[in-house]
């Protein structure tokens, strides 16, 4: 999708992201979703972006490339939520500002847990309320969270807190200059990306039941006079 000019309205709120401002952020995050994908296993991935984002671009052809699309998403496919995708096939999710207008959070997120096979990765890009670059989405319609907003969705949706990851990455004010970290000076940044690993439990068999000998009142009389 062609960038729009920088005092274009945009038409929807992810439309910010193909504005010079926004692709600030996307052209950061790259990076991450590369090494994201580098180290998912031999499993088909899917990455859900937004308007102005480009897919990643890994050979190999076991990726699913779908951009948000009024109520749903198209690319390879063109479909609405549940995703038409079998559960636990894929090795990794990638969302990529794909709720950053508050689309069906709970739905896409439960989605992403069904989908994932065990030990598969969702990693999720969205926008920092904290950071200063906030000012250049303001009264967009972009509707942003805090990490401990997401980590609460993301236990709703059955995934483990303790194995989530919290990254501030992209921007501080201009466009132009991004880069990642997790120190403490890093939170201003414009966005931030959480990664999470789906763990399963393993089911612990039940411990064979002792073989119990009762003895009725009757044989203990019978034992006591033998004695």
């Amino acid at each position: 999708m062609p960038a729009l000019s920088p005092d274009r309205q945009p038409a929807t709120p992810l439309d910010w992201f193909a504005t010079e401002a926004g692709q600030g952020v996307l052209e950061v995050e790259a990076l991450a979703v590369a090494r994201v994908l580098a180290g998912c296993p031999a499993l088909p991935w899917a990455w859900l972006g937004v308007p102005g984002a480009t897919p990643p671009d890994v050979p190999g052809g076991r990726g699913l490339l779908l951009r948000r699309h009024d109520g749903g998403f198209e690319g390879a496919v063109r479909c609405a939520l549940p995703l038409p995708l079998a559960s636990e096939s894929l090795g990794a999710v990638l969302l990529q500002h794909a709720l950053d207008d508050g689309f069906e959070l709970d739905t896409l997120l439960g989605e992403c847990e069904r989908v994932l096979a065990p030990g598969g990765t969702l990693w999720l890009a969205t926008l920092n309320p904290w950071s200063p670059y906030r000012l250049r989405w303001a009264r967009l319609g972009l509707r942003v969270r805090g990490p401990g907003r997401w980590q609460a969705l993301l236990r709703r949706a059955g995934f483990a807190l303790d194995s989530v990851n919290v990254q501030w990455i992209g921007p501080y004010w201009r466009s132009a200059h991004g880069d990642a970290g997790v120190g403490p000076l890093d939170w201003p940044r414009a966005g931030l990306a959480l990664s999470v690993t789906k763990r399963t439990y393993a089911i612990v068999p039940p411990r064979p039941l002792r073989s119990l000998r009762w003895q009725g009142a009757g044989s203990v009389r019978a034992g006591q006079l033998r004695g």
